[in-house]
């Protein structure tokens, strides 16, 4: 029975919808207290925190935009001081920004994108390491299949940045493995969220026609994942790794 994410203080990125949401009510079902962060999407966000106090559970709602260089800090300071510290911070946070032929990128929105993919999450597992040592936590950054296939059409500069976090995970886990600290990384393939909301629906299609299961995801397909990592009595002996969910898209 798992029943050791009673009383875990996590800090989700972006989480005011799709996996970000789903993997916060799924934590807060097991008992985790949630400081869940997000920037553009209140009533999402405030729509989260309700139905997960409705439920009986605890989460603190924290505002910033991660494009901001700053940012990142500020959050996990808030974040920590509402919840009294950090067990578990979940880097889910992320955009594509916008689908843009490689040979019409330019130097703004390379930036953008690798402030958000990347960057921030530095900057947010900098400010959370403190925490994170005294607790014997646990670092999740949210990859995606793009981080393994280069992206698709017009999201050259997202599968590069989500490589590079898949990269960063196995650094970070050997370099602080013997602080106590784990480091892992999920990587969904096409989940049916807000993230793919511009996609034609043709080009879902055609995604939907590459997985063997013959569907696409859903965010709920990502949170069990998410509790497995989070959960020490579950994945205690689990780091440097990142668990694909794709519905076999890709089979690593």
């Amino acid at each position: 029975m798992l029943n050791d994410l009673a009383g875990r203080r996590v800090v989700i990125t972006g989480g005011s919808t799709g996996i970000g949401a789903a993997a916060a009510k799924a934590l807060a079902a097991s008992g985790a207290a949630i400081a869940l962060h997000y920037n553009a999407s209140e009533r999402d966000a405030a729509d989260v925190a309700a139905a997960i106090g409705e439920a009986g559970g605890t989460c603190h709602l924290v505002r910033g935009d991660l494009l901001q260089r700053d940012e990142a800090p500020r959050i996990v300071k808030e974040a920590a001081e509402a919840l009294g510290g950090i067990d578990v911070l979940i880097n889910n946070a992320g955009s594509l920004i916008k689908r843009t032929p490689f040979e019409d990128l330019q130097d703004d929105l390379v930036d953008k994108v690798f402030d958000l993919n990347v960057r921030a999450v530095i900057k947010a597992i900098q400010a959370a390491l403190p925490y994170l040592e005294m607790a014997h936590g646990s670092i999740i950054n949210v990859g995606s299949i793009a981080g393994i296939g280069g992206g698709g059409p017009g999201a050259a500069v997202y599968g590069a940045s989500k490589g590079f976090i898949h990269n960063l995970t196995r650094h970070l886990a050997r370099l602080y493995a013997e602080k106590g600290i784990r480091v892992n990384a999920v990587a969904p393939g096409v989940i049916d969220t807000p993230f793919h909301a511009a996609t034609a629906p043709e080009m879902k299609e055609a995604m939907r026609a590459t997985i063997p299961m013959g569907r696409l995801g859903v965010a709920e397909d990502c949170a069990g994942t998410f509790l497995f990592l989070a959960s020490d009595q579950m994945s205690g002996y689990v780091t440097g790794q990142t668990i694909h969910v794709n519905g076999g898209q890709l089979m690593a």
